[in-house]
């Protein structure tokens, strides 16, 4: 059954309430308990008038004795003051509690955003733009934080004070309080219709503030690019389309909402002329109090008040519920399986890295197969290397290895155990892992290094740096093992950083390696550091290489040939030269003279 928002609502609040529900509720009680003594203010002050205008009028008569009751006035004036010192204590207090009770429970549902995202298979990150995933993370969190903080006891104070309001007018005088609640579903349906009408509005709003931002996110990367390939202009007239689309569609889902507050005061002014008329005929022909009609007419303002300020609340409910629907959607998204009854952990030094493929089957799209029958055995210590043109399933073969992505059909399995035995956290813990795009994150040389073994020691980052041919390098940066690495990692080269993470993965000292491609953005000079480097971390470990550069492979104890994820081609250097294949070619159109 498709969820409504109502329900997305309720459920984003169930998680919002879990730690934190006194600090969400007190507020909610503590403002209602106010809103209903501000409510009392026109009805007090109405006894006070009714009781002044009884003892003008004796006064008036010349009735003996008569004269200003200053002891029941001073009672009223006494129960007011109280009542509103309580009222604005109340308020206090409920900002106070509020304001934790909001800052907390953000702070866990952030905290689930993220672990929610460590749980996703990474099919989800290569169908969705960086900047979706922020933006929710991010502006669809602040969007909804926000609103809850600034809105919430508001509206509560506002409905609370509405229902009160109608309550004391049916007190004073039932027939005119039944006829003055008719302005309520008149109100109700026009707002439930502007609501609808603007709601998809917002949705649509807050999805284009993704796109924007998933495309300025996009545009900073690739900024280098864009001022080679002097696409700035494109660039920007893009960003006009989007921030123009983003422009119509925030223009209409606003005025349409705005429009409540107008039609809302149109509303109670016709309601309180009426009123006016017909609470003074009741006071000259039906024996209403004076004071009564004065709390009466009063109420009717006092109803504009609150249905007022919701409807200027409205657009910020409305983006923050469509905040909601995002988040809610995200937090829903499909995670990686199961892997209960599994091993979640492994003797790393008891596996030795044999890796077999037994009749593997995969496609990303089910009507578009990649894989579709892939057998290998790469024995423990062998080098393995993967070449083939753009697309012909290479790096789909690690993915499955690594189980970023799972079977369809088939098994894999390491020294005999299928990886699907294993939790993926255990099975990962054999791989070491460099990519041809080098991830360094804002911190130091050392901790970047340390990530591929947190626990270790200096002289372990220390010794992997020097197998990795990088402790030259590092002794030479200010700060040396303390240098900071920049949010970009751009203040060392992209050999550099290959360097730095080949120490990642040695210090890890994986059963099996996998260079993806590792070679291919560093000089000849860093290619052969990165050569001798590798060749002392594959020493006695399985090793899968994909590579364009076919000098890199030429000592690989199997080389694979793939075309459209079969292989057509299998054998050693020699071996495969002399079949005068597609191996041949492209040997010979990286390698012929002239």
């Amino acid at each position: 059954m498709k969820e409504t928002k109502l329900m997305k609502i309720r459920k984003l609040i169930n998680l919002c309430m879990r730690s934190n529900k006194y600090l969400l509720i007190l507020p909610v009680i503590f403002t209602s308990i106010g809103s209903m003594l501000g409510a009392l203010n026109p009805f007090i002050i109405g006894l006070a008038i009714t009781e002044l205008s009884a003892n003008v009028k004796d006064m008036m008569a010349g009735v003996p004795g008569a004269g200003v009751n200053q002891r029941y006035i001073l009672m009223i004036v006494v129960i007011m003051t109280i009542f509103n010192l309580l009222r604005q204590s109340l308020t206090y207090f409920s900002s106070y509690l509020l304001a934790g009770g909001v800052q907390n429970s953000f702070k866990d549902l952030r905290t689930q955003i993220s672990q929610k995202m460590n749980r996703l298979p990474v099919s989800y990150f290569d169908s969705h733009q960086q900047g979706e995933v922020l933006n929710t993370v991010t502006n669809d969190v602040d969007t909804v934080s926000n609103a809850i903080q600034q809105s919430l006891l508001s509206m509560v104070y506002s409905l609370t004070s509405i229902i009160t309001t109608f309550a004391m007018m049916l007190y004073i005088s039932l027939p005119l309080g039944l006829l003055s609640m008719l302005m309520i579903p008149v109100s109700i349906w026009i707002s439930s219709r502007i609501m609808k009408r603007s709601q998809s509005a917002f949705l649509s709003m807050q999805n284009t503030l993704a796109e924007l931002n998933g495309y300025i996110q996009e545009r900073y990367t690739g900024f280098s690019v864009v001022k080679l390939y002097n696409a700035e202009q494109d660039t920007i007239e893009q960003f006009q389309d989007i921030n123009n689309r983003m422009n119509k569609i925030g223009f209409k889902a606003n005025f349409t909402s705005s429009l409540i507050s107008p039609i809302m005061e149109l509303l109670v002014n016709i309601t309180y002329v009426v009123m006016i008329l017909l609470t003074g005929y009741a006071v000259l022909f039906s024996g209403m109090a004076l004071g009564n009609m004065q709390a009466f007419v009063q109420y009717i303002w006092l109803i504009y008040d609150p249905m007022g300020q919701i409807s200027q609340l409205t657009p910020a409910m409305q983006s923050a519920a469509a905040s909601i629907e995002r988040i809610i959607n995200f937090l829903e998204e499909s995670e990686e399986s199961e892997e209960r009854n599994k091993r979640n952990s492994l003797d790393i030094t008891k596996y030795r890295g044999h890796v077999e493929f037994n009749h593997v089957q995969f496609s990303y799209n089910k009507k578009n197969p990649i894989i579709k029958d892939f057998s290998l055995i790469a024995e423990s210590g062998q080098k393995i290397a993967i070449v083939g043109a753009t697309g012909a399933g290479k790096t789909t073969i690690i993915n499955l290895l690594m189980r970023f992505y799972d079977v369809d059909v088939g098994d894999i399995r390491i020294d005999g155990e299928s990886i699907y035995d294993m939790s993926r956290s255990a099975e990962r813990s054999l791989f070491g892992m460099v990519l041809q795009d080098a991830w360094l994150y804002n911190a130091t040389i050392e901790d970047n290094i340390r990530f591929g073994k947190l626990d270790a020691t200096h002289d372990e980052v220390v010794q992997a740096a020097k197998d990795a041919n990088v402790h030259h390098f590092i002794q030479t940066m200010p700060g040396v093992y303390n240098m900071m690495i920049n949010e970009e990692g751009s203040n060392v080269s992209l050999g550099q950083k290959q360097l730095l993470t080949i120490a990642r993965a040695l210090l890890a000292n994986p059963r099996i390696l996998i260079l993806d491609e590792a070679t291919s953005s560093v000089d000849t000079r860093l290619e052969m550091l990165i050569q001798i480097a590798m060749q002392r971390a594959m020493k006695g470990r399985t090793s899968f290489v994909i590579a364009h550069r076919l000098s890199t492979i030429k000592d690989a104890d199997q080389i694979l040939v793939m075309d459209e994820g079969d292989i057509v081609e299998k054998g050693t250097h020699d071996e495969l030269l002399a079949l005068k294949g597609t191996y041949e070619r492209l040997y010979n159109s990286q390698f012929s003279e002239g």
